[in-house]
């Protein structure tokens, strides 16, 4: 305690001295803009400050934690009378004081009381004050929201014919009603709103600009005229043409001649079809249909009206580069010493038969070892999928959503030799992939993996057998079963640039099916069902994320998640495979530790193997990041991250168990001695298309240490095994 307050109050010291000098750059008469504070005056009103904030013109620098802007203070760094390449650097990478303009702070009102009238808060009142400390301007903005006005009635006028009898098939969908406040807002929101229903009818000619509302509230009542004209509010009535319905006429596809691609394919990938009413709905979805091909760069749909009842459609996509290579890196270390790489590779063709086949090529690796030692540990693997544009047993015609589902094919086989055994992993699968709006999904009505363990040294065999429950994870066995992975998002885009959240669920079932034929199965001389020699597994397996990310500005964001999973072995199986038990660990998963370096609950690390290899039956995590944009394309962060795994209680009496080597039931010590707990800070280089991570995890918290001792101090942080350096491509998460 008597070191961490002389540190504090050091820390308080910089940041008011760094405080002191953020004006050091500005010419004598210029003020820097510290602050907006918006103050809204009727607390009841509805309205609050993040309503109005962003229309404040003049933005005041931005900063990282209790008012203290490290990018601000490396600009002031600078000497302003002096342009060197020392100076220009930290004025580049810095960012330069927002210098105090007083006439934008007028014009800021002016906004704020706009927008407000806007949202329907007639007669509003902004005032404001500005407050000068030395050479640092703070600006309030003191803001009295105006009347609002209920619609006593509303009025319909639209034109006569086919159209009254669509709009009034409509009207009980109208976003305007009787009782509503009147705003701009709303009546702009139900022209877009109308417009999209009218024009997904066949209206092709039909826009916001036909709608015309008015408001009368000088009366007794306050009514509100809706109106729909036969011409738009830029025209005169001279120009009025009767509202009609289009039909699809001619429908052409071109694409450059150096892409070669079936034109039946584009023909059925289309949903816009000759003779069809015209429907904005289908044009909107042929275009997300085609663009996820992901074979073409650019995709282009051209309306062309033909006449007052007929529009052609013209569909044309650019070029594309069909074949290339993937590069991914995964790379971590420790203070003990233990290096990790896994690199992969991948080759991929998105037109493999002309007609958006995608193929793609992996190979893998994992390479573990520990300098000056004879520890090593190796992995090689070699996949291949193929993926067809279709629901492969259905036809084109049962999907017309924005989106085509796809039927994938993969193989792969993996080797992996470790100190104490050598194993192979041969899988295929068969599936179905798709989106749904915000909804993806991946259903494997069939996967097979067939497991071969050789070579086990005879110590590790000799652990093994006093461990029943972990023998029958590394047993040769065939894992055949069903899948299935769902991720839901709020936001879909590949960057999003505004807070989201987001879900993700799997889970996995095996050896159900193989299991009715138990009574033709033949039995080995252990008494267990086989298949081709080998033993079946049987499990079912569960796992869920939840996370979200908010976004303060568009330089800072809190990233959140969840994680959970829970499997077990029954029938054929006393447990799960190893290579689906759940592990944590390593790049993007409880930071402070190598990948499977922590668990299961407060075990220490198993003597079986020599490169770590903690599992458990079931896990929790929690994961927080806060992440800020530095300067240029650097970004750092700052986390915290808690959970561990566990094994399921097993029954001691069918393990053979020797007094200096015994099984911990960790089960039953779960809550809180065995939740681990580590935080770290991260520096990431952001280039748009890809994300270099580096991550420093630090352990705070180790359940396998003696009791008393489990909390680490910080000169153990640095110590022989306290932390952990990751380096990856992408967030964590």
């Amino acid at each position: 305690m008597k070191l961490r307050i002389p540190l504090i109050l050091g820390l308080i010291a910089c940041m008011a001295a760094s405080s002191c000098s953020t004006t050091r750059v500005l010419p004598e008469g210029q003020y820097r803009l510290a602050s907006n504070k918006i103050v809204i005056e009727d607390k009841h009103s509805g309205v609050s400050a993040s309503d109005v904030s962003s229309y404040v013109k003049q933005k005041a620098n931005t900063y990282f934690l209790f008012g203290w802007s490290p990018m601000l203070n490396i600009y002031n760094w600078s000497n302003p009378s002096k342009d060197n390449w020392i100076n220009r650097s930290l004025r580049n990478v810095g960012s330069a004081p927002v210098v105090f303009n007083p006439f934008q702070v007028s014009g800021s009102c002016d906004n704020i009381a706009k927008h407000l009238e806007y949202l329907g808060y007639y007669n509003s009142e902004v005032t404001s004050r500005v407050d000068t400390v030395r050479r640092l301007v703070k600006v309030s903005y003191f803001v009295k929201p105006g009347k609002r006005v209920r619609i006593d009635s509303v009025v319909f006028k639209v034109p006569e014919g086919e159209f009254c009898d669509d709009f009034q098939s409509d009207i009980a969908n109208v976003g305007v009603k009787k009782g509503d406040w009147l705003a701009e807002k709303a009546l702009e929101a139900e022209s877009v709103r109308g417009t999209s229903y009218f024009r997904n009818l066949g209206y092709y000619s039909f826009n916001k600009y036909n709608y015309f509302f008015t408001a009368d509230t000088l009366g007794s009542s306050n009514i509100l005229t809706y109106e729909i004209r036969n011409y738009t509010r830029n025209e005169q009535g001279v120009n009025a043409q009767p509202l009609r319905k289009f039909q699809i006429g001619d429908v052409s596809i071109s694409h450059s001649a150096q892409i070669p691609f079936r034109e039946n394919v584009l023909k059925r990938v289309s949903l816009i079809k000759p003779g069809d009413t015209y429907s904005e709905q289908l044009v909107n979805n042929t275009y997300s249909r085609l663009s996820s091909l992901r074979l073409f760069n650019s995709v282009g749909i051209e309306m062309q009206p033909v006449d007052s009842t007929t529009v052609d459609c013209h569909i044309n996509m650019g070029e594309s580069n069909q074949k290339g290579f993937k590069l991914a890196l995964d790379a971590s270390t420790n203070s003990s010493g233990l290096l990790g790489v896994s690199p992969v590779i991948s080759f991929y063709n998105k037109n493999l038969f002309h007609g958006g086949e995608w193929l793609s090529l992996g190979f893998s690796g994992n390479f573990q070892w520990q300098p000056n030692t004879t520890t090593r540990a190796n992995e090689f693997g070699v996949s291949a999928s193929l993926s067809f544009p279709r629901f492969v047993g259905l036809p084109y015609k049962l999907f017309k959503g924005a989106n085509i589902p796809r039927t994938e094919l993969q193989a792969s086989l993996n080797y992996q030799n470790r100190p104490e055994f050598t194993r192979f992993i041969t899988n295929m699968s068969y599936g179905y992939l798709g989106q749904e709006k915000k909804l993806f999904y991946q259903l494997y009505p069939l996967r097979v993996s067939v497991i071969k363990v050789d070579s086990m040294t005879d110590e590790f065999i000799i652990s093994l057998l006093k461990n029943i429950y972990l023998w029958d994870s590394f047993s040769d066995h065939i894992d055949a079963g069903v899948g299935a992975q769902f991720y839901y998002t709020s936001d879909t885009n590949l960057i999003p640039k505004g807070s989201y959240w987001f879900a993700r669920a799997g889970v996995d079932l095996s050896g159900n099916v193989i299991s009715l034929f138990n009574k033709w199965l033949p039995v080995n001389e252990y008494g267990n069902k086989t298949i081709l020699g080998l033993n079946y597994s049987q499990y079912a397996r569960v796992e869920m994320q939840l996370g979200q990310c908010i976004r303060f500005s568009p330089g800072s964001a809190l990233a959140m998640r969840l994680s959970a999973g829970v499997g077990n072995g029954y029938g054929a199986s006393s447990s799960m495979p190893f290579e689906k038990e759940f592990y944590v660990g390593g790049a993007s998963s409880m930071r402070g530790w190598q990948v499977r370096a922590l668990g299961p609950g407060a075990d220490e690390m198993m003597s079986l193997f020599t490169i770590p290899s903690q599992t458990g039956d079931w896990k929790i995590e929690l994961d927080l990041e806060y992440r800020q944009k530095l300067f240029w394309k650097f970004e750092g962060a700052l986390f915290a991250e808690a959970g561990n795994v566990w094994d399921f209680p097993v029954d001691l009496s069918d393990i053979l168990v020797t007094d200096d080597d015994p099984i911990v039931n960790n089960y039953t010590d779960f809550w809180p001695a065995t939740i681990a707990a580590d935080w770290g800070i991260g520096l990431r280089l952001n280039l748009d298309f890809i994300l270099i991570r580096l991550d420093w995890g630090i352990k705070l918290y180790e359940p396998s240490r003696a009791e008393g001792k489990r909390w680490l101090s910080p000169a153990e942080w640095i110590g022989r095994n306290g932390s952990a350096l990751h380096f990856g491509v992408g967030y964590p998460f």
